[in-house]
């Protein structure tokens, strides 16, 4: 817990001066006692006293006033919010080969139509990106919260020649990074190997933690150009980015008509799991619209809760009058008086 007005603590110095005061009471109160206790009376009303019964509403009136007195301090804590923000690019591939329908009506199609669910389930803190790859990689839509334009994107996507994840990654990389006021981290994918420090360094994050920008790759995962897509995945986890790839088809594969030739074509699951590994996120094979139906809910559970710093004066300071008006309570209803 953290204080935005730590000066004002010094406050809850009165709460052990206002414990030595009572103690002082008690003790005239005892000599009072104790003068008079020749008297019949004042004996009788000694022995049948309310014993220990009559400090409960004097600690719970200090105990009241130390939380107020500590709501006067505004206390800060950290606590997991449902609260859903941050931007999500989805990245499609749009190589030749995800024109295969082991996944109906095509593995392009399967996903974008998964896709347009997901964006109409979205709240306007997310901000939706959509990039298209084949053997180069090309942003279609910079983040926005307007479905409208989100769902316009998602049907310009067609398919087209081969595939370079690595580009992929580095278009990606590029949208979050000028959202995010850094500008572009590499000017071209031949430039993610190795990774290297970008234009502008964002503020290190602690282990475990991501900046609010994920990328989900949508792709069968055959890579067909330069460069290497790991270098691309490890310039991602340098940035803090969690990728997260979803293999579109089937494990046997399907063939393809392209220029006269018959193309066999796998969904890599090895080289998807080895990019989703590198930078903290999770592979998801989809073979199936239900597949991918299941690939969006598990990314809304992995969006919905962040930590927060919240200020909880308010709630510090409920507690403290409840606490109080429960002391005046039980001191009006044990003693027929309020202190």
């Amino acid at each position: 817990m953290s204080f935005i007005w730590p000066s004002m603590l010094w406050t809850l110095a009165l709460v052990p001066w206002l414990v030595w005061l009572y103690q002082r009471l008690l003790q005239r109160r005892r000599r009072a006692v104790a003068q008079f206790g020749a008297q019949g009376l004042v004996a009788a009303a000694a022995r049948t006293g309310p014993g220990a019964r009559r400090h409960v509403p004097a600690v719970l009136f200090l105990a009241g006033l130390a939380c107020l007195l500590l709501a006067l301090a505004r206390p800060q804590a950290v606590v997991s919010l449902p609260r859903v923000e941050g931007t999500l690019i989805l990245a499609f591939d749009a190589s030749a080969s995800m024109a295969a329908t082991d996944v109906e009506p095509s593995r392009l199609e399967a996903a974008k139509e998964a896709a347009r669910a997901f964006v109409g389930r979205q709240p306007p803190g997310v901000l939706i990106g959509v990039v298209a790859f084949s053997d180069g990689g090309f942003q279609v839509q910079s983040p926005t919260n307007n479905q409208e334009d989100i769902l316009a994107a998602l049907n310009r996507l067609v398919p087209q020649r081969g595939t370079s994840l690595a580009n992929g990654i580095a278009a990606a990389l590029n949208v979050i990074a000028t959202q995010a006021g850094y500008g572009p981290v590499i000017e071209s994918a031949e430039n993610a190997a190795p990774p290297g420090p970008p234009a502008a360094t964002p503020t290190p994050l602690p282990q475990g933690t991501f900046t609010p920008g994920v990328i989900v790759l949508f792709t069968d995962g055959e890579n067909t150009a330069d460069p290497n897509p790991l270098d691309a995945a490890l310039l991602a986890a340098d940035r803090g980015v969690a990728l997260y790839t979803v293999g579109v088809g089937s494990a046997e594969g399907a063939t393809l008509e392209l220029d006269g030739f018959s193309v066999r074509t796998y969904r890599d699951d090895g080289m998807l799991t080895l990019l989703a590994d590198e930078t903290g996120g999770d592979y998801y094979p989809a073979a199936n619209q239900d597949d991918l139906a299941a690939v969006y809910a598990d990314l809304e559970r992995q969006l919905v809760v962040r930590p927060e710093s919240m200020e909880v004066t308010s709630l510090l300071a409920g507690a403290g009058l409840f606490v109080l008006l429960a002391g005046a309570a039980i001191s009006f209803a044990w003693f027929g008086r309020l202190a």
